[in-house]
């Protein structure tokens, strides 16, 4: 894998560790972080080596703590519709990623990481995590799809309670509204996390892929997720791990899927 200059990576048993690395600024998101981001997804995409990934931060306090405000205090409209659509593009390769994607967060995760978050398929609270948007303190909005995802999550009446307040929430409220699927203590977080990469990356590659493509749908304008559903249930019975897994059910043995 190539190196990066904001990102720590490490590829063990088909899934890889991205580790966002600015401990002295909290992780903050930086334009070089969610550039290095982008391009660490399009190597997720296009690497048949990689099977699944972990997004931390590096540290014990933060996750990532915001976006890095010395670069976009001074935005005008247009600067600010850039800023924004960077952002948005980095985290939809995450959401919509064929493969599973676990964020394990260790800490502050507010603003653009609480976004991060939240793009990622399964998110993991250290029991010191902490989640929140408080934009609104700065004069703007969450910008990197967090009006949206965060609705999905928990519902519009609390979102628009945690933006409009800019509440900051520990792991177990959390846990509570949805935001986070478990809590854990931060010295289990990183190996709970692979064990669910691990029992997901045990299961139907295409069939996991599909599934992802298919709950996406849902949220996506002028698109049926029940039609959506249909095409995606046949594309797996086309395949041959279909026939393998079906099989194996039948004669009661683990199946051996290969992707294909």
């Amino acid at each position: 894998m190539k190196s990066y200059t904001t990102l720590l990576t490490d590829l063990t048993d088909g899934i890889l560790l991205i580790t966002i690395n600015r401990e002295d600024k909290l992780n903050a998101l930086n334009k070089m972080v969610i550039t290095e981001l982008s391009e660490v997804m399009d190597e997720v995409y296009n690497n048949h080596d990689i099977k699944g990934v972990i997004i931390t931060g590096a540290g014990p306090k933060a996750f990532v703590a915001g976006a890095d405000i010395s670069e976009f205090k001074s935005l005008d409209r247009e600067q600010g519709r850039t800023f924004a659509r960077r952002g948005h593009n980095t985290f939809h390769k995450i959401e919509y990623c064929p493969k599973p994607v676990i964020a394990a967060v260790n800490g502050f995760a507010l603003g653009g990481g609480c976004e991060l978050a939240m793009s990622c398929h399964i998110r993991i609270a250290a029991e010191n995590a902490k989640f929140g948007q408080p934009e609104v303190n700065l004069g703007i909005i969450p910008g990197y799809g967090g009006t949206q995802r965060m609705v999905q999550l928990i519902g519009k009446g609390k979102a628009l309670e945690l933006f409009m307040t800019a509440d900051v929430i520990d792991a177990a409220t959390a846990h509570t509204l949805g935001l986070a699927n478990h809590v854990v203590p931060a010295t289990d977080l990183i190996s709970y996390s692979r064990g669910i990469i691990t029992k997901i990356l045990s299961k139907a590659p295409v069939a996991i892929a599909k599934v992802i493509e298919a709950v996406n749908a849902h949220f996506k304008d002028g698109v049926d997720g029940f039609e959506t559903e249909i095409e995606l249930f046949a594309d797996c019975a086309a395949t041959q791990d279909f026939v393998e897994g079906a099989s194996a059910f039948l004669e009661k043995r683990k199946a051996n899927f290969t992707g294909k």
